[in-house]
C-alpha cells in the first residue's frame, strides 16, 4: 500500500474469499495478445530491434494489456472557442493548447478494473475503502487535502459516498443551468450513507450480476492500494490520452470523429437532455459490463464513457501551457480555479452520466478532476505498466496466484466479503 494511503482497519478473521476461474485483469498468461499483429513495436523509433523482440515476448504473456509504442503525439485541443461563441463539443479551456508529447513505450489495461477483480484484492488484503470508514474532522485535517473541515456536514463523516439523486430539485437545477453556474451538474448528486463499492447505490443494493462491471466508489488512495498489491500503476494523463487516441491521431473520439457512426452507439453515456430526460438508447442507465462496446484501434475498451478513470497526475487547469514534452507526470501542485485550495487528481474518459448538453467527457481530449477522497458512483480506473517494472509485476502476480489457489471459493463469496474460519 502506498505510504500516503490511509491505513485500513484490520478484521480479526482471515479472509478466505476469492473466485475460481474468473478472469483477473492482471493475470499472468501465456496466450499471445492479438493486438501485437496490428501494432508493431519494432515500428517505434524508441525501440531497438532487440528491445522490440523483448517487448513482443513480454506482450505475449500479457493478454489483458495493450502495448503502446513509444513516440510523439499531439495532446490536447488545438482550437479553443471564444467566450460566447458556439461550442457544441463543450470544449473547456483546460484542454488547450494542443502540444506535442513524447512518451516511452508502456502497457495499459485493455479494460477497466471490475468489481470481481477488486473483490479479490479486498479478499486477499482485508482492505477497507475510504467510503467504508468512519472518519472524524481530525482525520480529514491530517490528510492535508486543503479541505475546510469545519464545513463538512456531520452526515458526511459517516461511511458513504456520492450517488446520483433521481429526486433532485428540478427547479434549482434549472436555475443553476440557466445561469451557467460552474459545476451545476453536481446539484443532482447526493451523499448516500452506506454507499460503497460493494453497495453502489447504498444499503440494500449489491453487486449481483455486476461482477464484470467497473468497480466504483473508489478513492485515489483506494486505487493506489490496489495497484501496489497487483504490481502495477495508474497511467499518467498523457499515457491515457495517447492510448485513447489509438492510431487515429487527431480524432474526437477513440473510434473517430463521428459520435455514432452509422447510428451505432460506441460508448455508454447519457442520451437525452441531462439531467431531466433519460432515453437510455445505448441500453444502460448505469455502468455497463466492461468491454460491451467495440474497442479502439489499440484494442482498448471503454476509453469513452462507462466510468471516469483515475490518472496519476495532480490536476492543474493551466498545465498544458507549461507541460514538459518528454513523459509529463503532471504538475507539482494541484490547482483548480473553482476550488483552489483543494488537492485534485486528473480523471479521464467520461462516464455514463456524460451527455451532449453539459459534459462531453467521452471526447479523447476532455479533462476532468476529482478531489482525492472522491470515490463516486461513476468513477473507476484502469491500470498501466512500464516495461522496466515487469519483474515486480510477475512477482506480485505469483503471490496472488498462490493465495488464490489456497483460498479459492466462489466469486459470490468474494463479492460479499464473507470470511473464512478463524486463524
Amino acid at each position: 500500500m502506498p505510504s500516503d494511503a490511509p491505513t485500513p482497519p484490520k478484521r480479526s478473521k482471515a479472509v478466505a474469499a476469492a473466485f475460481v476461474g474468473a478472469p483477473l485483469l492482471l493475470t499472468v498468461a501465456t496466450t499471445a495478445y492479438s493486438f501485437i499483429a496490428r501494432v508493431d513495436p519494432s515500428a517505434s523509433s524508441a525501440l531497438t530491434a532487440e528491445q522490440a523482440a523483448a517487448v513482443r515476448s513480454d506482450a505475449a504473456a500479457l493478454p489483458d494489456f495493450a502495448f503502446i509504442p513509444g513516440g510523439t503525439f499531439r495532446m490536447g485541443t488545438a482550437k479553443l472557442p471564444l467566450p460566447g461563441a458556439d461550442n457544441p463539443l463543450r470544449i473547456k479551456p483546460d484542454e488547450y493548447p494542443a502540444h506535442d508529447v513524447t512518451l516511452d513505450p508502456y502497457y495499459i489495461g485493455r479494460r477497466e478494473v471490475t468489481n470481481g477483480e477488486f473483490a479479490e484484492f479486498v479478499a486477499m488484503t482485508d482492505y477497507v475503502t475510504f467510503s467504508e470508514r468512519q472518519l472524524t474532522r481530525d482525520d480529514y485535517s491530517e490528510l492535508g487535502l486543503g479541505i475546510d473541515v469545519d464545513l463538512i456536514p456531520d452526515a458526511m463523516l459517516q461511511p458513504g459516498s456520492l450517488c446520483f439523486n433521481p429526486n433532485f430539485d428540478r427547479d434549482r437545477v434549472a436555475v443553476l443551468r440557466q445561469q451557467n453556474v460552474p459545476g451545476w451538474e453536481t446539484a443532482v448528486w447526493t451523499f448516500v450513507e452506506g454507499a460503497n463499492w460493494r453497495q453502489p447505490e447504498g444499503p440494500g443494493s449489491d453487486l449481483e450480476g455486476l461482477e464484470d462491471h467497473p468497480v466504483t466508489h473508489v478513492s485515489f488512495a483506494d486505487v493506489q492500494a490496489y495497484c501496489d498489491w497487483a504490481g502495477v500503476r495508474l497511467p499518467t494523463e498523457a499515457e491515457w490520452e495517447r492510448a485513447a487516441r489509438g492510431d487515429g491521431g487527431r480524432v474526437l473520439y477513440p473510434w473517430g470523429d463521428v459520435r455514432e457512426p452509422d447510428g451505432e452507439y460506441r460508448c455508454n453515456y447519457w442520451q437525452g437532455a441531462f439531467p431531466t430526460d433519460r432515453l437510455t438508447l445505448d441500453g444502460y442507465d448505469g455502468t455497463a459490463p466492461v468491454g460491451t462496446f467495440p474497442p479502439n484501434p489499440f484494442g482498448l475498451y471503454d476509453m469513452a464513457g462507462n466510468v471516469w478513470e483515475w490518472c496519476s497526475d495532480l490536476y492543474a487547469a493551466d498545465y498544458y501551457a507549461r507541460s514538459p514534452k518528454k513523459n509529463p507526470q503532471g504538475p507539482d501542485v494541484s490547482f483548480d480555479p473553482q476550488e483552489p485550495n483543494v488537492r485534485k487528481r486528473v480523471t479521464r474518459g467520461g462516464s455514463f452520466m456524460c451527455n451532449t448538453n453539459s459534459c462531453t467527457g467521452y471526447r479523447v481530449a476532455a479533462r476532468m478532476r476529482a478531489e482525492e477522497l472522491s470515490g463516486t458512483f461513476h468513477t473507476g480506473f484502469r491500470v498501466a505498466l512500464s516495461p522496466r517494472d515487469l519483474p515486480r509485476y510477475r512477482e506480485h502476480q505469483q503471490t496472488i496466484a498462490a493465495w488464490r489457489q489456497a483460498n479459492a471459493v466462489s466469486v459470490e463469496a468474494a463479492l460479499r466479503g464473507e470470511l473464512g474460519p478463524d486463524e
